[in-house]
C-alpha cells in the first residue's frame, strides 16, 4: 500500500481515539451527574452525544472510502473491519451515556431515593474498565483487552446483587415505586455497556491476533491470562 494509505489509515487511528477520548469524558461525566443528581451536567452529556454520533457515521464514512478506494488484503483489511466495530461499539457506549442521564433527570423528579451503594460500585467497575479498554486500543494489547473479559464478569455479578437489592426496596417501600424502577433501567444501562466494552475487546484481540473470540467460553480469557503471568514468572 502506498504512502496515501497509510496517511488515511493514519488519519482513521487518530479519529477513533479521539472519539474513544470523547466517550470515555461523557460516560465520566455521566456518572457523577448520577451520583449527584445535576440535571445540568445531564443534559450536557445528552447535547455531546449529537457530536458523538456525528463523528461515528464519519468514521464508517472513510472506513468504507478506503476499502472502495484501495482494496486493502490481510492485516490491513482485518485493521479496517475492527476499527469500524469499534467505532460502533463507542458509539452505543455513548448513547448508553446519554440513556443514563435521561433517566437522571426523570430520577430528579421523583421522590428522592439513595443511589445504592452497589450502583456506585458498579459504575466505578464499568468506568474503569473502559479506561482499560481504550488503553488496549492505543497499544492493540490484546492480553489487556482479555483482563476487560475477565473483569466483566465481577460487573455481572454486581449488577445481580443490585438487582436484588432494588427488588427488596421495592417490596419494603412500595410508594418509592417508580424512582426505583427508573433506578432498575439505568441498572440495566450500566450492565450493557459493559457489554458493549467486551464487544470492542474482542475486536481489539481480533485486530491484535486475527482471533475470533466472541463466541469463546468466557473462561477462556483466565485461561489466556493465566497462561501469560506463568510465562512472565519463567522470565
Amino acid at each position: 500500500m502506498g504512502l496515501h494509505f497509510e496517511r488515511e489509515v493514519n488519519r482513521l487511528k487518530k479519529r477513533v481515539l479521539a472519539l474513544g477520548a470523547l466517550v470515555e469524558e461523557n460516560m465520566h461525566k455521566s456518572l457523577v451527574a448520577l451520583e449527584r443528581l445535576d440535571v445540568e451536567l445531564a443534559k450536557e452529556v445528552i447535547a455531546t452525544d449529537v457530536t458523538i454520533d456525528e463523528t461515528e457515521v464519519e468514521i464508517e464514512e472513510d472506513c468504507l472510502k478506503i476499502l472502495a478506494l484501495h482494496q486493502p488484503v490481510a492485516g490491513d483489511l482485518r485493521f479496517i473491519i475492527a476499527v469500524s466495530k469499534i467505532d460502533n461499539e463507542l458509539e452505543r457506549i455513548g448513547d448508553l451515556s446519554a440513556n443514563i442521564c435521561a433517566s437522571t433527570i426523570q430520577l430528579s423528579r421523583e421522590q428522592r431515593i439513595t443511589i445504592p451503594a452497589t450502583m456506585l460500585v458498579m459504575a466505578e467497575r464499568i468506568e474503569a474498565m473502559l479506561a482499560t479498554t481504550l488503553d488496549s486500543l492505543i497499544d492493540i494489547d490484546a492480553g489487556m483487552a482479555r483482563r476487560v473479559l475477565v473483569d466483566d464478569h465481577e460487573v455481572d455479578e454486581l449488577y445481580a446483587r443490585l438487582r436484588g437489592e432494588l427488588k427488596e426496596e421495592i417490596r419494603a417501600h412500595v410508594e418509592l415505586l417508580d424512582p426505583l424502577l427508573i433506578a432498575f433501567g439505568i441498572a440495566r444501562y450500566l450492565e450493557r455497556m459493559a457489554d458493549r466494552m467486551t464487544n470492542l475487546c474482542e475486536d481489539v484481540i481480533y485486530l491484535a491476533e486475527g482471533e475470533i473470540v466472541r463466541h469463546q467460553d468466557p473462561s477462556a480469557a483466565d485461561m489466556v491470562l493465566e497462561r501469560e503471568r506463568d510465562r512472565e514468572d519463567e522470565g
